[in-house]
């Protein structure tokens, strides 16, 4: 998958690692080994991309699984560990910069980033998911984002994932208008996804790989630097993607 995205013209790709802290894997079998796992999937993720000079490998980090106290079991102390465990372990590996993405709350996307920073020196972005239309599920704002994160010296801030590539553009004008200075990165899912009537649990997303490519043309132009996609995103989504955008940009002089 790593090489596929990257031979369609990816300059940046995701490693296997997303619900890889050792709180979301502490039941699992690879519970001894995760810092093992992390290490692997940056090294396999090089690997597959080394015929691209141009391909950067983001180190991908999301949620816990769980909420902080008092709504949920979680207490900060224990999740800045987890996330200097797993950054430590992905830049050992080999990433270029640490990715923390799908996040919804403010405490918690300020614990994993304080956690990122300990355990590495690298560029860190971080994303949150917009699934209540221009809100997180915790009420979050893009504008809250910007205020919150703006002084954290990230190298870029972004949403991913979400409800619809509408939605996604009100967020990044929204981000735009704040004026942060920092680079802004949109990866909406490609649709919403459609479980099929054969039976089988495979989703199936609604929106075409030309669909897509308009939309990110229209994300750069609302002031995104960084575009792509989440899921139901295919090689060939981003294949049209990059086609698009790169076109549009080079014949602006950008």
């Amino acid at each position: 998958m790593h090489r596929a995205f990257a031979d369609a013209g990816a300059d940046i790709v995701l490693t296997n690692t997303f619900g890889g802290t050792s709180i979301r894997m502490r039941d699992s079998k690879y519970a001894a080994r995760v810092p093992e796992l992390y290490r692997r999937a940056a090294e396999l993720a090089r690997e597959a991309t080394d015929h691209h000079e141009r391909v950067l490998i983001a180190g991908s980090m999301s949620l816990t699984g769980s909420l902080f106290q008092p709504l949920g079991p979680l207490m900060e102390g224990q999740v800045v560990e987890a996330y200097a465990e797993q950054a430590a372990a992905l830049t050992e590996g080999g990433v270029d910069f640490l990715l923390l993405e799908t996040m919804f709350a403010l405490d918690g996307a300020l614990a994993a980033i304080e956690g990122v920073k300990r355990g590495s020196d690298l560029p860190v972005v971080c994303t949150f998911s917009y699934d209540s239309g221009v809100y997180t599920m915790m009420g979050v704002q893009p504008k809250m984002v910007v205020e919150a994160l703006r002084p954290l010296g990230l190298a870029a801030i972004g949403a991913n994932c979400g409800m619809t590539l509408d939605f996604m553009d009100h967020i990044i004008r929204e981000m735009a208008a704040e004026d942060s200075g920092l680079p802004i990165w949109a990866k909406p899912n490609a649709g919403l996804p459609n479980l099929p009537k054969d039976g089988t649990f495979l989703p199936e997303y609604d929106v075409g790989p030309e669909d897509m490519a308009h939309y990110a043309a229209a994300y750069v132009r609302a002031g995104a630097q960084i575009v792509g996609g989440c899921c139901g995103n295919t090689p060939a989504h981003v294949a049209a993607i990059a086609k698009r955008v790169k076109s549009e940009v080079g014949n602006n002089g950008g």
